[in-house]
């Protein structure tokens, strides 16, 4: 890549120079998004739709020009700026060697995105430090389309729902980490137990459109890609301390280097607190990267991971009873109640460049998690009021109202599950061109397999995790997928997208223990019952981009949305395999992208997601009775969502402080289409369970070349019905009812001081202390965090 910079004079009265520029590909193509920083000052800007830049109003005297883009080597260089000067300068920019291609979804040279068919986000380094998130859910936000349900503050487990998708577990998301899965079992359990730490991330890349059928096997709601950090080029590292509020401690040391063709890069992180909410955790966290570059050809990067914690997470909440007395918004009810999850991880990622036109990829990656969690067993009041006979003594609510108030039993279900995945995935990159027009060919195939093993143990007391086994099975499963996908360029201003995705899964349940009627008694007994099915789908999907005018893109596209039933909710527990449909959808985007006005940058999607089967949750996660999913029937999913940026800097040519206004706002209309009776009544027309119509999420922020920054976080969910009925008075468990709209804020406060390479920061959650439940599952009332007060400092070497 090359970047020609010039220096204009503008003979109006005073106006200092301007400089612009042009950033290009090492073959020719214009560089899109990238960043072009005056160092020791706070201008910057982004190059456009055409690569090109401009550094308004720069006073005489020597810069230094810093040109970053992700996938590409940074490179500096120093500019004079004099009267009468003209600048025509020519920078040679390499592609980042440290790189792997594969690890990103959305390309390397456009974080503008326009080349992509569908609507897309990308959640920087930067933004992520002015975010200073504890959990990742506040990341997540920032990207229209998304709802984000807190569980348990601390961003354990994320629940995402995209465009009126049901947010439990973020099952309808597929969820990588540079580019390779990280869901339990991807195929027969994606719920997400285990998310990575938002602390150790350098970005995060959101798909929604038509390319992630590239990425499967979920191609229903999008594709989330956790971004970490590469080995940067020369010794650099970095340790950040957080605490706050509750005990919470937040340790993380980074380190990485490049000595000769050889880069890596470690991550430790430590994350505990005493009582973040009503949660008290402990999480270690270490990865390390390792990339070789054989020569310009050929390199391997390899990364390895540990991942563990231990946590009071449980599934009881507060019934409507306690919710109301408003005196025990944070007590834990089951305080003996323990998640272990333990997370091991390895990958192996090869790319070797055939020739100029033609790159060949391949992968391997394999990682187990144990995820064993005891929770306390308990019941709801019934008529009378009668006690359990393992009644500990201890009630929760109010009991002059049947099903508000919460029984402690004197015993314990633990459920233990193990997950084995392993994969091998290879695929080639080909550029050609035929008939005067180019292409970029994408294809490849993946084969998969995952295992999950699980175990019911039920213990006598509420602390123990031994006891009578009563549940024991496994659910073996294999996958092979395969994917061609091309990208025609018609003029230089219009490209199609066009590809298919074929996937093949085949599953089983292997059930070794379980309970038994026996007459009119349940008795535990072992057994074998094994049974099987498969399924095969073929997922197609086009789009196109049009960059109607400098600085207008245009974008559209259509895809098979596929996502297959979970084994588990497929097979009963007595070898019935069931017509449980996989879930598919169609689903069309249009929209657009713009930066015609200088400082403003603006996407606006109108999406329609039409299904013909949508799988609902009835999974205790999920609020349910933990028998598993049902066919949901026909869904519609329909609406408009924006993202808008606005460099007030920029457009009033400050070079001492720079102001920016960002905002995503979305809103979906996500109702039952089909005839489907429940309880007696015909849900047709009604919403889908936890989809807001509503989401505004915005931010404004302040940065001073003192080295004082500020960021306000505003946060809007509009209300939404927690089951099909769309049920608006709260039961008296608190589990079904409407949950009102909230709005919150957030604010942090950060300085740097350069001569000790340090920055020291103020964060503030919930500025107003607003009370609001976020959800009503999995068993009852669940609150935002209230007021959350952190302070931190980061030290750079």
């Amino acid at each position: 890549m090359f970047v020609n910079v010039s220096l204009a004079l503008h003979p109006v009265f005073e106006l200092k120079p301007t400089v612009t520029g042009t950033v290009f590909s090492k073959n020719g193509e214009p560089v899109i998004g990238a960043l072009v920083h005056v160092e020791g000052t706070i201008i910057h800007t982004t190059t456009n739709l055409d690569g090109k830049f401009e550094l308004p109003d720069i006073p005489k005297g020597s810069y230094v020009l810093k040109i970053s883009s992700l996938g590409y080597k940074t490179t500096t260089k120093t500019i004079e700026i004099v009267d009468d000067t003209v600048i025509d300068i020519q920078i040679s920019f390499e592609d980042d060697a440290l790189l792997m291609p594969e690890v990103l979804i959305m390309g390397k040279t456009d974080r503008l995105f326009s080349r992509i068919p569908g609507s897309a986000s990308y959640i920087g380094t930067a933004e992520i430090k002015q975010i200073n998130p504890i959990s990742g859910n506040e990341v997540f936000r920032r990207s229209p389309g998304l709802h984000v349900v807190d569980e348990e503050g601390a961003g354990l487990r994320i629940n995402i729902g995209i465009r009126g998708l049901d947010p439990d577990r973020s099952r309808s998301l597929l969820v990588l980490e540079d580019g390779i899965p990280v869901a339990l079992a991807p195929y027969g359990e994606p719920e997400m137990y285990y998310t990575p730490a938002i602390d150790r991330m350098a970005g995060i890349e959101i798909l929604k459109g038509s390319g992630q059928i590239l990425y499967g096997p979920q191609t229903i709601g999008g594709v989330i890609n956790y971004l970490t950090h590469k080995p940067p080029a020369e010794s650099t590292g970095k340790l950040k301390i957080q605490t706050g509020q509750g005990n919470l401690w937040n340790a993380l040391l980074n380190y990485g280097n490049t000595h000769g063709k050889i880069g890596y890069n470690i991550t430790v992180l430590k994350k505990r607190a005493d009582k973040l909410g009503l949660t008290q955790f402990d999480i270690t966290d270490s990865n390390a990267k390792l990339i070789i570059n054989f020569n310009e050809k050929s390199m391997i990067l390899i990364k390895a991971g540990l991942y563990k914690e231990r946590s009071n997470a449980t599934y009881i909440g507060m019934t409507q009873t306690m919710y109301n007395a408003g005196n025990q918004d944070f007590v834990h009810m089951a305080p003996n109640d323990l998640l272990k999850i333990d997370r091991y991880s390895f990958s192996l990622q090869h790319s070797y460049q055939w020739n100029s036109k033609t790159q060949l990829k391949s992968s391997f990656f394999a990682y187990t998690t144990s995820r064993n969690w005891r929770r306390q067993d308990f019941i709801s009041n019934t008529v009378g009021n009668v006690k359990p006979s393992n009644w500990t003594g201890v009630t929760w609510g109010d009991e002059a109202i049947v099903g508000g108030a919460i029984y402690m039993r004197s015993s314990t279900g633990n459920r233990n599950r193990q997950f084995e995945v392993a994969g091998m995935e290879t695929g080639m990159i080909h550029e050609y061109g035929s008939l005067s027009m180019s292409h970029k060919l994408k294809a490849g195939a993946r084969y998969l397999y995952e295992k999950a093993n699980e175990q019911r143990v039920n213990g006598s007391q509420p602390n123990v995790s031994s006891g009578a086994l009563v549940e024991d099975e496994s659910r073996p499963g294999s996958a092979l997928s395969m994917y061609v996908h091309q990208l025609t360029k018609i003029r230089t201003d219009l490209e199609f997208h066009y590809g298919v995705r074929l996937e093949h899964f085949r599953y089983g349940r292997d059930i070794n223990r379980r309970s038994f009627l026996i007459n009119n008694q349940s008795q535990i007994r072992d057994t074998v019952l094994n049974k099987s099915n498969a399924l095969t789908q073929l997922i197609p999907g086009a789009g196109f981009t049009w960059t109607a005018l400098t600085g207008l893109n245009l974008f559209g596209g259509i895809h098979a949305g596929f996502a297959p039933p979970r084994t588990k909710d497929a097979i009963s527990d007595v070898g019935d395999v069931y017509d449980l449909s996989a879930e598919k959808s169609i689903n069309l985007e249009l929209g657009l992208r713009t930066n015609l006005i200088k400082g403003i940058q603006m996407e606006v999607t109108a999406f329609h997601m039409d299904f013909s089967n949508q799988v609902i949750p009835v999974s205790e996660s999920s609020g349910g009775t933990g028998v598993g999913l049902i066919n949901g029937g026909s869904t519609l999913h329909q609406g408009v969502e924006s993202a808008l940026q606005c460099n007030i800097s920029e457009m009033m040519g400050w070079t001492k402080t720079t102001l920016v206004i960002n905002s995503g706002v979305t809103y979906v209309d996500a109702h039952f289409t089909g005839d489907r009776i429940k309880n007696g009544e015909n849900i047709s027309g009604r919403n889908t369970p936890y989809a807001p119509n509503w989401l505004v999420n915005s931010g404004i922020i302040l940065e001073t070349i003192f080295g004082l920054s500020l960021r306000i976080g505003s946060n809007f969910v509009a209300k939404q019905y927690t089951d099909e009925l769309n049920t608006i008075e709260a039961a008296p468990d608190g589990r079904t009812g409407l949950i009102p709209a909230y709005h919150t804020l957030d604010g942090n406060l950060s300085y740097v001081i350069k001569k000790w390479n340090t920055v020291f920061s103020l964060s503030v959650k919930n500025i107003t202390n607003e009370r609001y439940i976020v959800s009503r599952r999995p068993q009852g009332i669940r609150l935002g965090l209230p007021r959350w007060v952190t302070i931190g400092a980061e030290y750079s070497f």
